[in-house]
């Protein structure tokens, strides 16, 4: 690999690998040490290809959820089974990773801007802006470099919108995977609201049990299939769904959370 060559973005591949090496041995220990994270579906991130793959999932935090991901990928790629134990697995890191992101968030401060060089696709919302409720339509650019991302590798992409939960998935990814066509690999995250702050960045908890859980891709007729079917399909693999809400009760959840707060491990 040259010294300075780039990416589709113009991004230089031996400044994104030290960073990611930097990082990664930086973040480790948030999620091998200080927590735990409990990895299930190693051999489904092997199995794939190198490019056009999206990857969906849930989101909790704006930051360490994708820091996990790049972990868990670049952990499994290199033979790790459902572990990501000893860090030198990020020496020779997968640096067509990608990750969509809200331009204003990654415009947040230093340290955002430097992370965005990881593999940030930055695109506007267009329901919200600055905290407000704003309607827009879609920057094409915005579509356009999903479409560049995806034809250089992968992409995580966080349907949502929001790390609030049980939140509507937007249009936007259904029109993607249509337009696209590319293997969509659900993952579920969980214990990253209580291990971090919102943003991701400071940690509020140690021994946080965190599950990461890669599920088979989906099965899409990507001609024949509906918009509102392949939402469906994403609300029940990243299990967002409200039928997911009713099959516990609200009582039986408030006493699960509250044992969540204090669920810790013993060192």
């Amino acid at each position: 690999m040259g010294l300075f060559k780039r990416n589709p973005f113009g991004h230089i591949l031996f400044l994104k690998k030290w960073l990611i090496r930097v990082f990664g041995v930086l973040t480790h220990r948030r999620y091998r040490g200080f927590n735990e994270l409990y990895i299930d579906g190693s051999e489904i991130i092997r199995a794939l290809p190198d490019k056009n793959v999206l990857f969906i999932s849930n989101h909790q935090t704006y930051f360490a959820d994708v820091v996990a991901m790049f972990h868990v990928f670049n952990a499994s790629l290199k033979g790790r089974e459902d572990t990501i134990k000893n860090v030198g697995y990020l020496w020779q890191p997968k640096l067509n990773i990608y990750y969509v992101a809200a331009k204003e968030t990654m415009k947040e401060g230093l340290l955002p801007r430097i992370l965005s060089y990881a593999g940030a696709i930055t695109v506007e919302r267009t329901w919200r802006a600055k905290g407000k409720e704003v309607q827009r339509e879609v920057n094409p650019n915005d579509t356009e470099n999903i479409r560049v991302a995806l034809e250089d590798g992968w992409v995580i992409t966080f349907p949502q919108g929001t790390t609030k939960p049980f939140k509507p998935i937007r249009k936007g990814t259904a029109h993607i995977i249509k337009q696209h066509k590319p293997i969509v690999v659900p993952i579920v995250i969980d214990g990253f609201r209580r291990s971090f702050d919102k943003k991701g960045l400071r940690m509020k908890k140690k021994g946080i049990l965190q599950s990461f859980i890669v599920k088979e891709p989906l099965q899409i007729d990507y001609e024949n299939e509906s918009v509102e079917s392949i939402l469906e399909k994403i609300e029940y693999a990243i299990e967002q769904h409200p039928s997911f809400l009713k099959v516990i009760p609200a009582e039986v959840m408030e006493q699960q959370e509250e044992l969540n707060k204090q669920r810790k491990w013993q060192y």
